[in-house]
């Protein structure tokens, strides 16, 4: 639902299916930094269960290329006036569970190592590799005659899309009817860079000020997605509410209220065909709620595979995630002595900013027994972590969504979560509400507040027959995309049914 009064949009019928364009940095299992490839992998499946006939576009990275994939090649040289100076590419296409996905190929933009940038920092020809993205985006589908009601793009490294659709491409019949729907999947990273970018994005200068594209002297990508886009989502109902405040706003809460008729929030959900502890390969024995007694055998493997010298009847904390200031690891780190103290494991999983990775490898030498840290993204030792452990720590900052919570509930493997964003909409503190209590939350991001809420979980812990049943009804809740597709498709019809181009 919007975030205030509806404005004047007509909920439709559909009259005929749905042609939806997906526009994403990174999809699973081709590239993945986050929780975006997840989301871009799972939400097309699941659209095409309800009505959307449902296309994916990325960039063909290097990780693409080596990964293994079926790919094939569709188109050759493409070019388009769009384009202007920069150089015809190719199109590769890809099918994995019935979804369609192509693969814009540039070698000089992304062929390389990683997707955004290396160790030392962002790559400095973002803002063009991903310009160069989304006018590709645009021109294959005319080179493939394929007019789409809808392009839904992701995040700021699509978020020149809408604007090259609405000023570069308003004169031209084959795009006249597309719409865009735009997803802020974290409004921290917004694609901010110099000015001077503008002439080789072939945007005019008279763009570069406060009520368009300039942000605090720099030009700020993001705010094209929101600005030119029919409309916006955000990941989650709650992230939707949060990102209007002057506290999670990240400087843009302003402009998104002046949008707030055009901005609604969707929860996302999980793929129970990837995580499901029933048909999982990657764990040590499948359970469900009906045999949750095989799970001791997920945390014997856990502990085997980690070198923790626990005995198997204390309670192990599971994290997987990136490693940065947003998702609390100094939390997480400042409350490692205490935990140990309480003989409790801590198995982290994830890769990030260097002075995370290094103060959690020294935590580990120093607690051997308590604490063992991998810095990979590993998918296989995330569903063992999902299985083995007892309780699932996220002491985010802010979390737009997450997923974890998500995959936690299945497992069987109780979150302790912070009260925002998405984990706020998914989490009902269990000592507040019993009867329909899922999980442990905290308000304060600080490790005081946290570690009570761990305690809190842990007090729970030690009544055998009150976690047990704790485990079974939380394993029986269903977050899965379906629910969320429904309400995509929804205001896909929404936005289609709107004759010309919205204006906020």
């Amino acid at each position: 639902m919007p975030l205030s009064n509806p404005d004047p949009l007509t909920p439709a019928p559909a009259k005929r299916p749905i042609n939806v364009l997906f526009v994403s940095p990174e999809v699973a299992p081709y590239a993945k930094t986050g929780g975006l490839a997840d989301v871009s992998s799972a939400l097309p499946k699941a659209l095409g269960r309800v009505i959307a006939n449902i296309r994916v576009v990325m960039p063909l990275y290097k990780c693409v290329i080596n990964g293994g994939y079926a790919l094939y090649k569709i188109a050759s040289k493409v070019w388009h006036p769009l384009l202007g100076h920069l150089p015809k590419f190719d199109v590769y296409a890809s099918n994995r569970n019935g979804i369609e996905t192509y693969f814009i190929d540039h070698k000089e933009y992304f062929n390389r190592d990683e997707l955004y940038g290396s160790r030392r920092g962002d790559y400095p020809d973002n803002a063009y590799r991903f310009g160069f993205f989304s006018k590709a985006a645009l021109a294959f589908m005319k080179t493939l005659e394929l007019p789409f009601d809808i392009i839904h793009c992701h995040d700021w490294q699509t978020a020149l899309v809408p604007f090259y659709l609405k000023f570069k491409l308003d004169q031209d019949p084959f795009y006249q009817d597309m719409k865009v729907l735009y997803t802020i999947h974290n409004l921290a990273y917004q694609g901010h860079f110099h000015r001077n970018v503008l002439g080789r994005l072939d945007i005019p200068p008279k763009f570069f000020n406060m009520y368009a594209l300039e942000f605090y002297r720099k030009v700020n990508l993001m705010k094209s997605g929101i600005l030119y886009s029919d409309a916006v989502t955000a990941v989650s109902r709650g992230y939707a509410r949060e990102i209007l405040t002057d506290e999670y706003g990240c400087g843009l809460h302003g402009l998104l209220n002046t949008r707030i008729n055009r901005l609604f929030g969707i929860t996302n959900g999980v793929d129970y065909s990837e995580w499901d502890p029933a048909q999982d390969k990657d764990i040590a024995r499948p359970y469900d709620h009906q045999a949750i007694e095989a799970k001791q055998e997920n945390k014997k493997e856990l502990l085997a595979l980690t070198g923790l010298s626990l005995d198997i009847t204390r309670p192990v904390a599971g994290v997987v995630t990136r490693l940065a200031w947003q998702k609390g690891i100094d939390l997480i780190a400042n409350i490692v002595k205490d935990l140990a103290g309480l003989d409790v494991g801590i198995v982290i999983l994830g890769k990030g900013e260097p002075k995370y990775e290094q103060l959690l490898l020294d935590l580990a030498r120093k607690y051997p027994r308590h604490l063992s840290v991998t810095i990979d993204f590993n998918n296989a030792l995330a569903h063992k972590i999902e299985a083995g452990s007892d309780l699932f720590l996220m002491p985010s900052r802010y979390e737009p969504c997450g997923l974890n919570q998500m995959y936690s509930l299945r497992y069987g493997t109780i979150p302790v979560v912070r009260a925002t964003g998405g984990l706020d909409d998914v989490i009902t503190d269990f000592d507040e509400n019993p009867g329909e209590g899922n999980g442990f939350k905290f308000a304060q991001p600080d490790e005081r507040d946290f570690l009570r809420a761990v305690k809190r979980a842990l007090n729970r812990y030690n009544d055998k027959a009150l976690w047990s049943g704790l485990i079974r009804r939380v394993m029986r809740q269903d977050f899965s995309w379906d629910r969320s597709a429904t309400e995509y498709v929804e205001l896909y019809e929404r936005i289609r049914a709107k004759t010309g181009k919205m204006t906020f």
